[in-house]
């Protein structure tokens, strides 16, 4: 690994860091959440999920968004999830 490649990543990793940041601003300037509340929210989806589930936490996409309803002309809040799962957990007690 060459020097170039170590600063590489680094910048990598903190570009997306700051994009994640940058999503969780809009999300609460749209649906007026908080950014820590969707952070809990997030975790406590994982933690219920990860009971059943192998899940890829690195390919979590979690997103507020407002939207409407049909014949109706105020938004709602939505929450929309993408959690790719990887195998599913075998339980015997379900």
């Amino acid at each position: 690994m060459g020097i170039l490649e170590i600063f590489s990543r680094r910048q990598e990793k903190s570009k997306d860091v700051a994009k994640e940041r940058l999503k969780l601003v809009l999300v609460h300037d749209r649906a007026d959440l908080s950014p820590r509340l969707l952070e809990l929210i997030k975790n406590d989806m994982i933690n219920v999920i990860s009971n059943y589930a192998e899940i890829d936490i690195s390919e979590i996409d979690i997103k507020m968004t407002k939207t409407t309803k049909d014949g109706d002309s105020k938004p709602v809040s939505a929450l929309i999830a993408n959690i790719p799962i990887k195998k599913l957990k075998i339980r015997d007690d379900i």
